[in-house]
């Protein structure tokens, strides 16, 4: 899939054309260098690497440096390979939100928001046991039995219990485009997307 690396921006809201109220997200997308043109004979397959926002030299090691020097460009804080995009691309090209049309569809990765340890009323969508009467005291939200302890007493391999949540790479797809603003970088889709305000997104054609 052909796309660019971008940065979310925040959430507002516009009126369509029929007049409905539209919850978007603004995505500030690229623009993108092409650092690396991988091929199928010298890397085994055909990928395009893109680097995105820019990076103090202190803070890049030097075989990363060189890396960037070969595309002419200065160090990059994200780098992601994308392949199949319409035109044949160089080293030291730009990609920017021209790739993409106002009312396409796409589909946006990224990293959705830490929440620590919960349990699994949050985590799993348990119900909980109902009522708090009958000395019932303060057993809602615990998990229940962890199942049959005659297998071995050992508690089975994917069992739904508390533990860390969030912070997993998640993709939202087919987002409509509402609106490009090409002099300022800019994506509106509909809806959200995975992340916190400033995370990286992967927007896909």
């Amino acid at each position: 899939m052909s796309g660019i690396i971008g940065k979310k921006i925040g959430m507002t809201s516009v009126f369509g054309a029929n007049g409905k109220y539209i919850p978007c997200t603004v995505i500030e997308a690229g623009p993108c260098v092409v650092t690396q043109v991988k091929t199928l004979e010298k890397d085994g397959y055909e990928a395009v690497q893109l680097g995105f926002e820019e990076k103090k030299e202190k803070h890049t090691s030097s075989a990363m440096k060189g890396h960037f020097a070969k595309a002419s460009t200065t160090p990059k804080r994200k780098l992601v390979e994308f392949d199949e995009f319409p035109n044949a691309l160089n080293l030291g090209d730009k990609v920017t939100v021209d790739l993409f049309a106002e009312g396409e569809f796409v589909d946006i990765i990224g990293t959705s928001k830490g929440k620590g340890f919960q349990g699994v009323v949050k985590r799993h969508g348990f119900s909980g046991v109902g009522g708090q009467t009958h000395g019932q005291h303060d057993r809602a939200r615990a998990p229940g039995s962890l199942g049959n302890s005659s297998t071995g007493a050992r508690v089975i391999k994917g069992m739904r219990m508390a533990g860390r949540m969030g912070g997993d790479r998640k993709k939202a797809s087919n987002l409509e485009i509402v609106k490009i603003f090409t002099d300022k970088n800019l994506l509106v889709v509909k809806g959200s997307v995975p992340g916190a305000k400033g995370s990286f997104l992967f927007i896909e054609k």
